[in-house]
């Protein structure tokens, strides 16, 4: 795969973005795809003492000790009627986040490719943490012969875990 030119904020230089989507609760986020490595099943994690609440532990992904971030507890989304165990990990490319570490988040939905004019960066909402919202992605989809638009939050997830990963 060849990586594009990007800006800052993960925009192609062709005018589109590429993410993954995935779920937290009943909503949809994305995070830019060139900051994915891997996308695997939950398996059990071993609780860390004295680490932030939404440090969830860590895991052995084929030898390598990694660190996985409850990103529920870190984004303060409350409630889920899915088990933890048919969770996912997004594992993070190392060379993002300098060091080995994974989101646990729902469900992942897919990999998708949005034009720039589907991004709304006006669209975030103010909060403690509204810095790592890069912008609402305006998913179109057909529902019963009527078009509907779905709302995709699209996170800066360095920005988001920016503290712990320069600790």
């Amino acid at each position: 795969m060849v990586r594009e030119a990007e800006g800052e904020d993960g925009m192609r230089s062709n005018g589109s973005i590429q993410v993954v989507e995935f779920v937290l609760g009943d909503e949809t986020f994305a995070i830019d795809l060139f900051e994915v490595r891997e996308v695997v099943e939950y398996t059990r994690i071993s609780a860390l003492p004295n680490s932030p609440s939404y440090i969830k532990g860590i895991i052995d992904l084929r030898g390598e000790i990694t660190t996985i971030i409850d990103l529920k507890a870190r984004l303060n989304i409350i409630g889920s009627n899915r088990a933890e165990e048919e969770s996912r990990i997004i594992v993070l490319d190392e060379n993002i986040t300098k060091k080995k570490v994974g989101i646990m988040v729902d469900d992942v939905l897919s990999v998708s490719t949005f034009e720039t004019n589907q991004v709304d960066r006006t669209g975030a909402v103010d909060s403690d943490d509204d810095s790592c919202i890069l912008g609402i992605i305006k998913k179109k989809n057909q529902a019963k012969d009527k078009e509907a638009t779905d709302l995709v939050i699209w996170i800066d997830i360095k920005q988001l875990l920016g503290e712990m990963l320069r600790e």
